[in-house]
């Protein structure tokens, strides 16, 4: 039995049309499943955002090659229009080349963020809106619900699937047109619902790389992209004092222990990169700890405004990471995160900073991107 789901659109007498962004993995494709199946108009829009070159069957990464092909396949199943669309030139400007461009900053970005603002959440939403659809449908682990000042969002049921660290720079006015039905299930379910409704993808395996990064090779991409990164540097310690000579920043991140071409008898880790001297500066893991990081790009979903006061809130720090209790100081334009407690891994510019609710962590209230203060 398929479940039967509400997305919240129009009246109880009009069901209503939705475009459902399909991947072709098994997320999206029973997003699509339980639109279907629940009577609602479905067309199914895939993105082509890069080529994957020779190999159409790539695993471990998805809107390429096989990908495309298992979406098609999918939406001919369900007999619900498909449409493919060519975004690798907008990928590309919109994520790809940030992508080279943050590494080349000292920083470690995140591009499935990126893809999720600047594109799917950007591009694909105003083609659904040209397609007179009711709401853009994905597969995202993440939920929404009607609040007193519209769409909030919410973490997904599944914690471990959980999405909301990639997708806190969803909009208020996003929100209000975006649905996501698989907030309420586990991976285990949807699994299950896959193979029940026939879909061939039932267990086809998740996504596991950057999609445009071949094997997780990321020197690869990065010396094509901004070969001007590997211009040398040294390696200095806290002090000061030189240790090595390295061969561009765009090896290093923040946190990182090995490779570091340096033996002082100590384990030593990277705690600061300076994109202006080029001088990767290590030190012990202590070194890690931070109490005060700065934001630049915050997005705010909360029912007030974002003003100039202090606001107590969780703060997630990394996809992987727990909650943490902090303060919010937004001051002359300007915001900064003051954690309660000091951090010992290691945050590096770059990273998100995601805010969740201090009486109600399920809640998502937005987020901002870590930056180094020294370059602005």
């Amino acid at each position: 039995m398929i479940p039967k789901i509400n997305l919240d659109i129009g009246g109880n007498s009009k069901k209503g049309r939705v475009v459902v962004a399909m991947s072709g993995g098994v997320d999206s494709s029973v997003a699509a499943t339980l639109a279907k199946s629940s009577g609602y108009e479905v067309i199914g829009v895939t993105l082509q955002l890069y080529d994957s070159g020779s190999s159409p069957k790539k695993k471990g990464s998805c809107c390429a090659g096989q990908d495309i092909y298992d979406a098609k396949k999918v939406a001919s199943f369900l007999d619900i229009p498909h449409y493919v669309l060519d975004y690798e030139k907008i990928f590309k400007e919109k994520v790809i080349d940030d992508f080279a461009l943050s590494y080349e900053r000292g920083e470690t970005p995140i591009p499935c963020v990126l893809c999720n603002e600047r594109v799917k959440f950007d591009d694909l939403f105003n083609f659904a809106k040209d397609l007179d659809a009711d709401a853009l449908v994905t597969g995202h682990y993440i939920s929404s619900q009607r609040g007193e000042k519209g769409r909030e969002m919410y973490r997904a049921r599944d914690i471990e699937r959980d999405q909301s660290y990639f997708l806190f720079k969803t909009t208020r006015e996003q929100l209000e047109f975006l649905r996501f039905p698989l907030g309420e299930f586990t991976k285990l379910e949807i699994r299950k619902i896959a193979e029940e409704a026939g879909l061939e993808v039932s267990n086809k395996p998740d996504s596991q790389d950057i999609c445009f990064v071949p094997d997780g090779k990321y020197s690869d991409v990065l010396s094509r992209l901004k070969p001007e990164g590997y211009e040398k540097g040294k390696i200095i310690s806290k002090k000061g004092e030189t240790l090595a000579d390295h061969n561009g920043i765009i090896n290093f991140t923040i946190g990182q222990r090995r490779g570091l071409g340096v033996a002082t008898g100590d384990p030593l880790y990277v705690i600061d990169i300076n994109p202006k001297t080029l001088e990767v500066t290590v030190g012990s893991k202590d070194d890690l700890r931070k109490e005060m990081l700065y934001l630049r790009d915050v997005n705010w979903i909360g029912d007030d405004d974002f003003t100039n006061e202090t606001y107590k809130v969780k703060v997630k720090m990394g996809s992987t990471l727990n909650l943490e209790s902090a303060d919010i100081i937004s001051e002359g334009g300007k915001v900064s995160i003051k954690l309660e407690s000091g951090l010992r891994e290691g945050i590096s510019p770059g990273q998100a900073c995601v805010f969740y609710d201090n009486h109600n962590s399920s809640r998502v209230l937005g987020g901002g991107w870590i930056y180094d203060n020294r370059l602005s």
